[in-house]
């Protein structure tokens, strides 16, 4: 899905390196079609990197797709440059009367936090109410999908004794879904973080759907039965290295942190690791855009409202 983003954003020199088709503004004013608009939430304090991760994963399809790059407004970012942050991205305040056809809410390293302790909770649950009448499907990730599922639903996130950390297998609940269009019964996906969802609560849930789950990671993927709203409890997004950074990152300042399973070859961290989940991240990515926003959103975007996202399928 061809994506047009600003000509100076650093994510385009990267994606363009890697062969993903990139738009220019020039060349999207002059398509006769109205793209999708796309709203990113990005709540992860390496913000430059998120981009270039989420912007290869939607970036491959016929469809035109506008980014909207929306920070917390009330937060002091401490690893994004102020500069890169002024150009590239909007408050809720300035977005908060326009539409969306989708929007992804990012995680965020504060999952060891209660979520009224998070200094931009209250400011993102205004953005999961908004979304529910100004967006077509959101895509809650990680910590962002704790939050979603806690806010709307009351689904409690639960501490674990030691932080999931690796690439696990998961399987399928739900064979004909669109979301699954094209997947194996099993798939990897990477995961990093120090809390866990009940499956019970989540199965018990009547306006929830058990997409996916993990017999060492648990919940994996859920559905909102009533909207076209997904959470997902790992990074499909990441990097090949990604968690070797961390990993590497946080042994080097002498926190204890254990090898991330099932991703270094026969778990050595001296070898370069082994990528697993790439391709039904890719599948995901491009189902979740054709099939849940592309194919019945409202041409005319103003007529996104409870009515036409409450048909979910």
């Amino acid at each position: 899905m061809p994506i047009n983003i600003p000509a100076d954003l650093p994510a385009r020199s990267t994606l363009e390196e890697e062969n993903i088709f990139v738009m220019s503004e020039d060349r999207a004013t002059v398509q006769d079609i109205r793209p999708l608009e796309i709203a990113i939430v990005n709540l992860m304090p390496t913000k430059i990197a998120t981009e270039i991760q989420l912007l290869r994963l939607l970036g491959n399809s016929p469809v035109q797709v506008d980014i909207t790059l929306i920070k917390a407004e009330h937060h002091v970012s401490k690893n994004t440059p102020p500069a890169h942050l002024e150009r590239f991205y909007k408050t809720f305040s300035e977005i908060r009367r326009r539409k969306f056809d989708g929007m992804i809410i990012t995680g965020a390293p504060v999952e060891r936090l209660d979520f009224d302790e998070v200094d931009y909770w209250y400011e993102l649950a205004d953005i999961m109410d908004y979304s529910r009448t100004h967006v077509f499907s959101t895509l809650y990730i990680c910590w962002g999908a704790q939050a979603g599922l806690f806010h709307h639903f009351g689904v409690h996130k639960h501490p674990l004794p030691e932080k999931m950390f690796g690439v696990f297998p998961h399987m399928v609940r739900d064979r004909l879904n669109p979301i699954f269009r094209g997947f194996d019964d099993m798939f990897h996906l990477p995961h990093s973080r120090h809390t866990e969802l009940d499956l019970k609560a989540v199965q018990d849930h009547p306006d929830l759907e058990l997409l996916a789950d993990s017999p060492e990671a648990g919940v994996a993927i859920v559905k909102d039965r009533k909207r076209r709203q997904f959470f997902i409890t790992g990074h499909f997004e990441y990097d090949a290295d990604t968690l070797a950074r961390e990993y590497f990152r946080d042994k080097d300042k002498g926190l204890p942190i254990a090898v991330p399973r099932h991703y270094f070859p026969e778990d050595d961290p001296a070898r370069p690791p082994f990528v697993s989940w790439r391709a039904h991240a890719n599948l995901f990515f491009t189902n979740w855009l054709n099939f849940y926003v592309y194919q019945d959103t409202p041409f005319d975007i103003e007529r996104i409202g409870p009515e036409a996202n409450d048909k979910a399928q």
